[in-house]
Parts: structure tokens; sequence; C-alpha cells
């Protein structure tokens, strides 16, 4: 399916509470699972993305910080996120990258499985740490899978959108680890 992305993104950058200034996103880089471990790799394959969504489960503040030396991040609260540092984080954000409506979200059980093409582009989630990649009546669904530590025998993984002239390419990017 072909996303327009030619207008610009105004995006919230999580616990910052303020928006950055408008700017056109080339490339977004997505990531769920961390449990707390942000690998070289992971920092690699981001480095000239435009914006990070991370899809929760983070574990620390930490990872956070070091994505935000990357790109801005919109991060949402996963059901490991604990403390006073995960309270600013809402259990889901919709935000509007360069045309298109994105709804990110730790478990997609607490989401329809079927979304009216109308009302959200992309949907991203993690919580199951298996990457997937589908497309559902025109809705983009992608959970990047884990980026943290191995777990039933997994690849470690993030996803890349792509935003191109003539649309959004998704790609799952597995992690040599």
């Amino acid at each position: 399916m072909r996303h327009d992305l030619r207008q610009r993104a105004e995006l919230s950058v999580a616990g910052a509470g303020n928006k950055p200034d408008l700017m056109t996103i080339h490339s977004v880089g997505v990531i769920s699972d961390t449990h707390g471990l942000l690998r070289d790799e992971v920092c690699q394959v981001f480095t000239g993305c435009g914006l990070i969504i991370h899809a929760g489960d983070i574990g620390t503040v930490s990872v956070l910080r070091k994505l935000e030396q990357i790109a801005p991040v919109v991060a949402v609260r996963g059901n490991v996120d604990r403390g006073d540092w995960a309270g600013s984080l809402k259990e889901s954000e919709h935000l509007e990258i360069e045309g298109n409506r994105v709804y990110v979200i730790h478990d997609l059980g607490s989401f329809p499985l079927t979304v009216p093409a109308d009302t959200v582009d992309i949907v991203i989630y993690g919580h199951t740490h298996r990457p997937n990649l589908v497309y559902r009546e025109g809705t983009l669904y992608l959970n990047p899978g884990s980026a943290g530590p191995r777990r039933f025998n997994l690849p470690v993984s993030v996803g890349l959108l792509r935003i191109e002239p003539d649309g959004v390419f998704p790609e799952l990017v597995e992690l040599a680890v």
C-alpha cells in the first residue's frame, strides 16, 4: 500500500512534554521490548533516522535517553515499565508522520485486530517479541520484535520505516548478535 508522506510531521517526544519543530522525516526507527538493554547495533541501524518509536517494555529511562541522542523519541509504556520514570509514558500514542496516522501500543491484544483504513494507516506494537509486518484491510501492522535480551529463541530485531517520495517502505532488520 502506498502512503503519501510529502506533508510535514508534528511529533510528541516522550517525557519531554513538548513538541519539536515541524520537520521532514525520511526514516523512522521502530523498536520494542528492550528490557533495559540498548545494543550498539541498534544505535548503528538508527543513525540517520529523524524519529524513533519505542513500542514499550523499555526497562529503564537510560534506554530512552540514549535513543534521544540519535533522534526524537515517541514511546509508550509496556507491562514491565514501572516506577516514576515510566509514569509520564502513555499506554498508547496517536501521531501523524507526514500525513500518515500512526497508532502505537505495546500489547496489540488491547487494540482491535481490524481497524478501518480511514482512521489509522500504521499500527506499531510490541509485547510478543516476534517480528511481524503485515497489511490488514489497508493498514500496516508492524511489530519490530525484541531488541533486548534474546528470548524464546526469537531473533533480535528492530524495524525501519523508510519514507520516500513514492511511499512508506517498512523493513524488519535482524541484528547479528
